[in-house]
């Protein structure tokens, strides 16, 4: 038997081979049979397969007889090898799989370093083309706290799939062709403000932000504004050049601001197009959706009805179209987005098209794709696979969407630069005689990897509590904690002279210890929790994943002695210790989240 990268696939395979090759079970269970193999109660088993339970229901077999005649089959035949795995039956009819030392240890030894275990990854999606459409912010705003999860889960996403062989293109689609720019060019230019003139493009988009609520508030005592304001949206959207030079200073300041912010979060983006880039496109949308009556005319607007879903039916008492059309004939974001998938498809030859919103846009994306399934079907494009990722809110102490003290968002850069300022206290304190720039630079990669891991730690779909001293803390599930980890294993290697390159490594040494066995059962553990990661597209798996990792760790670290007088032992301890490293630092890589030599 093959010592598998995922041990899960490789039972999976025998036991479909079994059922296939052996020619009492194919000819009794004729019908497709699922394994259900899953990761077991480690006191018991490191992994089980479910599946003989419904088997035997549905043929109404004894389950515990059936279970036992496969395993004694497994064995027989050798499509598990019972040197390298421990086989039995338990409870009513579950076959359980325990990893020997023998496979922990050759696990080990093949998949030692990071390049080894990627070059397993990167089969899973064997090239496929996918564009993230992240984190796509509002122009002409600051950033606000938002904004952390689309940059940060996005960020993590991108690089789990790429880590898993994926091609990606990161494509920050922004909403910079919206009617509050006809406000904001209104009251720019009754204050006679050049946007252009400034320097710094956080304080210029500051500005812009309190001149845009500024407007809105004369717009709603002076209701004739209104109309000053929507006539130079208009001149804006028919190139007006004193409008458009105006429009793009805007444009400019917020993507210099997002720029900065990208660049403190390790935020990758490959492009920026806008709503403003398709505006040019979405003619070709309507005219395709009304040829193949998809899409018809409704009050002046175009929508399409998609009546196999009661919400989105036309006949549903509290009608709920996909609106792709405005009554003035302007777009929205329904068609620009429906021009986008085009132009992807197109352009980038994209086979996977991920989304990260909020939860609010669930309905908006449902409808996108089945409007894109049914047009794309029916012209014969290519139809890649759609998927939306969506979080929930973070809230204050009091359970309430977080706000300052005077109600407002809390801008994103105040609180990087919070938990900077913040973890440079605790890096003060717990090593005072580093220099200031090393403790600044240990500050900025703690500060910014608690902020990220506190929410990519939490189930994207749910809500959750954001708190200053829970993040920063060096006990329980949080970044500074996994961080301390890897540095007291750098320290450990300092103290043995061991180099993380030495060759050595690639030597077999067989694991033997209670504590070093259960170190091995876990760091077997990754791909399987990588691919489970990667299946639902939820960072907090491999955080949760990272943390449990850490704690077996200290356990192994605390019971056994590393920097031992026996040099063979020393050796195969040190090489636990790398290969822990090894999964802690490229976990912590896929969460976006930056390590550091020593805390």
């Amino acid at each position: 038997m093959e010592i598998s990268f995922n041990p899960i696939q490789s039972i999976d395979k025998a036991m479909h081979l079994l059922f296939k090759n052996d020619a009492e079970l194919s000819q009794k269970f004729k019908d497709p049979f699922d394994p259900i193999i899953r990761a077991a109660d480690p006191k018991f088993a490191d992994f089980q397969a479910n599946g003989i339970l419904p088997l035997a229901k549905k043929h109404r077999l004894n389950p515990v007889q059936l279970a036992n005649d496969v395993c004694g089959k497994l064995i027989e035949s050798q499509a598990v090898d019972s040197n390298l795995i421990e086989i039995s039956v338990a409870g009513p009819g579950f076959i359980n799989f325990k990893l020997k030392a023998s496979y922990l240890s050759k696990w080990l030894e093949n998949f030692s370093t990071a390049k080894s275990i990627q070059g397993e990854t990167a089969l899973w999606l064997n090239d496929e083309i996918t564009v993230i459409d992240f984190p796509s912010a509002n122009t002409a705003k600051q950033a606000h706290i938002g904004h952390l999860r689309p940059m940060v889960i996005g960020e993590s996403i991108a690089r789990i799939l790429e880590f898993s062989g994926a091609k990606i293109i990161r494509d920050n689609h922004i909403g910079d062709w919206g009617t509050n720019f006809g406000t904001l060019i209104m009251i720019l230019k009754e204050k006679g403000i050049q946007i252009a003139e400034f320097t710094n493009p956080s304080q210029a988009l500051e500005l812009i932000d309190s001149l845009y609520k500024e407007g809105t508030t004369l717009e709603n005592k002076t209701p004739e504004l209104r109309d000053v304001s929507r006539n130079e949206l208009l001149k804006l959207q028919n190139g007006d050049p004193e409008n458009t030079q105006i429009w793009q200073s805007i444009i400019d300041v917020s993507n210099q601001a997002f720029e900065k912010l990208f660049e403190q979060l390790e935020v990758k983006i490959d492009y920026t197009l806008g709503e403003s880039f398709y505006k040019d496109k979405v003619q070709r949308i309507y005219d395709e959706l009304l040829s193949l009556e998809i899409a018809e005319e409704s009050d002046g607007a175009l929508v399409v009805w998609h009546n196999e879903i009661k919400k989105f039916a036309k006949d549903n008492k509290r009608p709920f179209p996909f609106n792709i059309r405005k009554k003035d004939g302007a777009s929205n974001y329904a068609s620009t987005d429906l021009a986008t998938i085009l132009y992807r498809i197109e352009h980038f030859k994209a086979e996977s098209v991920i989304y990260l919103t909020d939860s609010r846009q669930q309905d908006h994306f449902e409808q996108l794709f089945l409007t894109t399934k049914k047009w794309f079907q029916r012209k014969d494009y290519p139809l890649p696979k759609l998927k939306h990722v969506w979080w929930g809110t973070i809230l204050g102490s009091d359970n309430k969407p977080i706000k300052t003290k005077s109600g407002e968002s809390i801008k994103l850069q105040s609180l990087i630069d919070e938990a900077i300022e913040r973890a440079l206290k605790v890096v003060e304190e717990k090593n005072p005689e580093l220099s200031l720039e090393e403790q600044s630079k240990i500050a900025k990669a703690v500060g910014i990897g608690a902020l990220k891991y506190v929410d990519l730690s939490s189930n994207r779909t749910q809500d959750y509590v954001f708190d200053w001293d829970r993040m920063l803390s060096f006990e329980g599930n949080t970044a500074p904690y996994l961080l301390y980890v890897i540095a007291r294993i750098n320290s450990i290697f300092k103290k043995a002279e061991f180099c993380l390159s030495d060759s050595s490594l690639e030597e077999y040494f067989a694991v033997e210890s209670d504590y070093e066995i259960q170190l091995a059962r876990k760091l077997i553990q990754f791909p399987i929790t990588l691919n489970q990661t990667l299946s639902d597209l939820r960072p907090h798996f491999l955080s949760t994943y990272l943390f449990e990792l850490a704690g077996v760790y200290n356990t192994f670290y605390n019971n056994e002695k590393v920097i031992d007088p026996d040099s063979f032992i020393q050796q195969r301890r040190l090489s636990l210790c790398h290969r822990t490293h090894t999964v802690l630092s490229l976990g912590l890589n896929l969460l976006g989240i930056t390590t550091v030599e020593r805390m």
